[in-house]
């Protein structure tokens, strides 16, 4: 199969407030939070009570369905809260972070000479293995199942995504060690994403991976996407997907034998005053990332990107996956007759009444209004031309909204996340929540299939 892919459906939304290529060394916070609603499907079973002293790469908890999985603090320092909702579920994980930092030592590994079941062993131990995620169900991997393949997405496409060429600069060491771990946990290929006008990828040096170039609009960067091209998944088949900021992670962790949860952030959006890339740990303090460089007024802050991250507050916390935070106009205001006259400020795949597509480089300054509200859900056929997977989006959310497994089956539900339908989501006329649909039709498919 070509190693070159390149998709037609799909939509570019270019919003102002890209993060400038500079990179701001945050001082350590002294609170963090790690959230277990972050890894979906983990049910927590506490470790580390209240008012104890971890270091960074301890174990928090694991997972009540696996003990091998845990999952480590980012920092080392005093629990001072365990946040609990209703029927006492744990929403939050708190840690006042010491000034100096102490860091459990899993030791360094020469991962040429580990076998595949010593990798897993090791990201199991030292709290890695939550990096790995896995199709179907987009949830932490299953480290009882063999994947056919790993996939790796180093481009990414979503709106004011960061520039991951930006974010891996100099980290080819890690990235080889952590991709060399992972050829040793499959039979299969591990197979690495770049865009077709990348010409900085560390990954055009790394060994053992088989490399892939995009081309077309989003979701390209999708990892959907690219599995649908290179080796699309049946029934009873697995695969594994990993980020590259996480790869970093586990490189780091290999060659030096500590847990450093550290990632290269990009602050972006109108409302920041100077986007740009921050480093910070994982379930750092929101209001640490964005002080001094936000315009709080009448803003809503995106832990992730616009199509596909969750709304935070200031005093929230950065998601254990994220890379980005995102600042843009609260929508609350509302246009008389905004339905009724031509749209020069906004973006739509429809001709009828905005103009959009007579200006496609055009970056357009976008609020969170909805302009409409939730409605029948109708056919249009406009889904399909921003949904570039082979199958029939429509049906698909119909079959997970009246929870027919068997047609959920059919319609290729194993191959897809949540984020796959947050293109259909913008567009939608309905105002439907798809990628809620979808989580939740997978959740009954995980639930009731396994």
């Amino acid at each position: 199969m070509s190693k070159d892919i390149r998709i037609k459906k799909g939509l570019d939304i270019k919003l102002v407030g890209d993060a400038e290529q500079i990179t701001t060394e945050l001082p350590l916070g002294s609170d963090y939070a790690i959230k277990p609603d972050d890894f979906h499907g983990v049910i927590p079973k506490i470790l580390a009570k209240q008012g104890t002293e971890v270091k960074a790469g301890e174990a928090l908890f694991y997972d009540k369905s696996d003990a091998r999985i845990l999952f480590p603090s980012p920092v080392s320092g005093k629990i001072t809260e365990i946040v609990r909702g209703a029927r006492r579920k744990v929403l939050a994980i708190k840690i006042t972070a010491d000034a100096q930092q102490q860091h459990k030592d899993f030791g360094k590994k020469d991962v040429d000479a580990m076998s595949g079941e010593q990798v897993k062993t090791h990201l199991l131990a030292s709290g890695c293995w939550p990096f790995v995620k896995q199709r179907p169900y987009d949830v932490v991997a299953n480290p009882n199942q063999a994947p056919k393949a790993i996939f790796v997405s180093g481009y990414a496409s979503a709106p004011l995504a960061a520039d991951y060429d930006y974010v891996l600069k100099n980290k080819e060491a890690e990235l080889q060690a952590a991709l060399t771990a992972l050829t040793k946990l499959t039979k299969g290929k591990v197979h690495v994403s770049v865009s077709v006008n990348s010409t900085l990828s560390p990954f055009k040096a790394i060994k053992g991976i088989e490399l892939h170039k995009l081309s077309g609009p989003h979701p390209i960067g999708n990892v959907s996407t690219q599995i649908a091209q290179i080796d699309p998944l049946n029934k009873g088949e697995v695969v594994w997907v990993v980020t590259p900021q996480d790869l970093m992670i586990i490189g780091e962790l290999l060659l030096t034998g500590k847990f450093n949860a550290k990632r290269t952030v990009a602050l972006v959006g109108a409302k920041f005053n100077k986007p740009q890339y921050v480093s910070a740990l994982a379930g750092t303090n929101i209001a640490s990332l964005v002080k001094g460089n936000l315009n709080a007024d009448n803003t809503r802050i995106i832990s992730g990107n616009v199509l596909s991250g969750l709304q935070v507050a200031q005093d929230g916390y950065l998601g254990y996956y994220e890379n980005s935070i995102t600042a843009i106009p609260e929508g609350d205001d509302y246009e008389f007759f905004g339905w009724n006259k031509p749209v020069f400020n906004k973006v739509s795949t429809s001709r009828a009444f905005t103009f959009s597509w007579l200006n496609p480089k055009k970056k357009y300054d976008l609020n969170t209004n909805t302009n409409g509200e939730h409605r029948a859900f109708v056919v249009t056929g406009a889904y399909e031309e921003v949904f570039p997977l082979d199958m029939y989006p429509m049906q698909l959310l119909k079959a997970c909204m009246y929870k027919d497994l068997d047609e959920m089956e059919g319609l290729g539900a194993y191959e897809i996340a949540p984020e796959d339908f947050a293109l259909t989501e913008f567009i939608c006329v309905s105002k439907q929540p798809h990628q809620k649909i979808i989580r939740e039709g997978l959740d009954l498919m995980r639930e009731e299939l396994g």
